[in-house]
């Protein structure tokens, strides 16, 4: 009786320890082949960075490259006394944004999430290569299996998505020291979400603008917006729109007619920065990196400051400056930042253009 107890005993160990290495190989296969986006464009990277904070957020940021380039969460801290997190992305669809705000959920209910009305543009999956610099950093969950399903473009697999060693197994012919550098631990390269640059290309020129044969935004991609003030109405979240001031792609005036009516009929505010360019003094020439697209720096402060004033005004948001629980977390945000700042600074005067902080996916 006692050696088929010492033996059930040990097949279980066995089964349990050949499970372990299981998963130890896969989860370092994993880690080794997927693309670590710490050189280059660092898209990739910025979603997975909203798992390493250790403190709430009064507001939470979600759409594509209008919201990481063109909110600064430390000029927030530093301005209102609010804590936020940008969790943006390039190319996020609406979709993904839904799933990304339930994520958040798990961890936090934030007072204010801002969603970004860009993405309502499209009504369809785009693109597996942005898919993936949304969908890889998030964390494992339904919320992730959701945002996988909703996001798959023709052709795809479902089980690349949730291990993508299997996708990217061809690359280990092309491993680079990055992939072995940043196995287990990734520098940190947004402020709280935001993509910070420095550098300036201003607007010379703007490409035409094409005619639509229909303006209306898709069924599907209302439906998620629906979604959204659902979710935010149950959690008790002020759901607040918002357009950023880039100038491409164009933004037409039908497009933002929708919004506004949608705004209206909801009960939700909704701030057009692209309408205040003017008044809150973006310039187009000094504000911008790459001609219109994004905000560099100091364009990023002024919607900032802009959208912080009427946020703050609107909303009973506390100011948290003075209060020990938060205050030696933005500490150390605070002086990354300006740290960042000086070092891009130095970089461009050494060598007239930005090499280390690699450049943001230059298309919606």
């Amino acid at each position: 009786m006692m050696k088929n107890k010492s033996l059930i005993i040990k097949r279980i160990s066995a089964i349990v320890l050949a499970v372990a290495v299981l998963i130890f190989i896969i989860d370092f296969l994993n880690r080794l082949l997927t693309p670590k986006y710490m050189s280059g464009p660092l898209d990739g990277a910025f979603i997975a960075e909203y798992y390493k904070e250790t403190t709430d957020h009064d507001a939470v940021f979600l759409g594509d490259c209008e919201v990481f380039s063109n909110i600064s969460p430390v000029y927030l801290w530093e301005n209102y006394g609010v804590t936020s997190f940008v969790r943006g992305s390039a190319q996020q669809l609406i979709w993904q944004s839904y799933y990304l705000l339930r994520d958040t959920l798990r961890y936090e209910t934030p007072d204010i999430v801002v969603f970004n009305v860009l993405s309502l543009m499209y009504n369809e999956p785009q693109n597996e290569a942005y898919n993936r610099i949304t969908l890889d950093g998030m964390r494992f969950s339904f919320d992730k299996i959701g945002a996988v399903f909703s996001s798959m473009t023709e052709g795809e697999s479902a089980i690349e998505y949730f291990l993508p060693f299997l996708r990217f197994h061809s690359r280990w012919s092309s491993l680079e020291p990055d992939d072995f550098k940043y196995l287990y631990k990734k520098d940190k390269v947004t402020h709280n979400g935001y993509y910070m640059r420095v550098d300036i290309k201003p607007v010379e020129s703007l490409p035409t603008v094409r005619k639509l044969s229909d303006y209306t935004f898709g069924s599907r991609a209302m439906e998620y917006l629906d979604k959204i003030l659902a979710l935010c109405r149950k959690k008790g979240i002020e759901l607040v729109l918002m357009k950023a001031p880039s100038l491409v792609p164009h933004w037409y005036d039908e497009w933002d007619a929708q919004v506004v009516d949608y705004a209206e009929k909801n009960g939700l505010l909704y701030i057009n920065v692209l309408a205040a360019a003017d008044e809150i003094d973006i310039d187009y020439k000094l504000d911008t990196f790459d001609a219109g697209m994004h905000m560099n720096l100091t364009g990023a402060e002024k919607v900032t400051e802009y959208i912080g004033g009427i946020l703050t005004e609107k909303y009973s948001l506390t100011d948290h400056r003075g209060d020990a629980k938060y205050e030696s977390v933005w500490a150390d945000k605070v002086k990354f930042y300006y740290d960042m700042i000086e070092a891009q600074k130095a970089e461009l005067a050494e060598y007239g253009r930005l090499i280390h902080f690699g450049a943001a996916a230059k298309e919606e």
